[in-house]
């Protein structure tokens, strides 16, 4: 049986854990900041974690992670 391949978009998307949880960024830092609030996009800029329902979706993708 061949090897699987990684998804390379996913690959450098994603980040795994310690505890097989994978380590994702936050959305909406990209642009139109002037009407977010620091708090807001502090906030942002710290690394979130994929939810469960998706973690499987995420390991498919990246199978030797």
């Amino acid at each position: 049986m061949p090897k699987m391949k990684t998804r390379r978009a996913a690959a450098k998307r994603f980040k795994i854990t310690g505890s097989g949880e994978f380590k994702r960024s936050k959305a909406f830092k990209r642009h139109i900041l002037e009407k977010k609030s620091p708090a807001r996009k502090r906030n942002l800029r710290k690394a979130g974690l994929v939810s469960k329902h998706d973690h499987e979706r995420v390991s498919k993708m990246l199978p030797y992670a």
